[in-house]
């Protein structure tokens, strides 16, 4: 496991910010040289501390309809019912979590006629024994 030191947190916090940043940009921004700013990102990646580079893009700004859905399991459907929403294409992502919900799902869907057809397959997927959805409407 890698141990971030202050120059790496300040180099990933950089990347974060603009993660298309030249490395004289790095360097500059850093105060250190385009060789240090070189070596320490080539070691992040190889180390797999870094695993790439990625766009950020808007929410709000995507296609379709979006929401975050909290599913109640029974205690021994968890394995089978995280095997079947994984399987849908509209989840975007799925957390465990603690409290009165098992699960945390976000989802997507491209009118809201699909969405209304899964959230039937959610409802309907044996061991879910509750659920509460909210469409997330814009990005503040």
């Amino acid at each position: 496991m890698h141990v971030f030191d202050d120059l790496d947190r300040r180099l990933i916090a950089a990347l974060r910010a603009d993660g298309r940043a030249p490395i004289s940009n790095l360097a500059r921004t850093l105060g250190v040289s385009r060789a240090t700013v070189q070596a320490r990102l080539d070691r992040l990646l190889d180390t797999g501390a870094v695993l790439g580079f990625t766009i950020r893009a808007r929410e709000d700004h995507a296609e379709g309809v979006r929401a975050v859905m909290s599913i109640e399991v029974n205690g021994r459907s968890t394995t089978t019912v995280i095997r079947q929403l994984r399987g849908m294409t509209e989840l975007h992502s799925l957390h465990s979590t603690n409290g009165k919900w098992d699960l945390v799902a976000q989802l997507r869907a491209e009118t809201l006629h699909d969405f209304d057809r899964v959230l039937r397959e959610v409802r309907n997927i044996e061991g879910i024994t509750n659920s509460e959805t909210s469409i997330l409407l814009s990005s503040v």
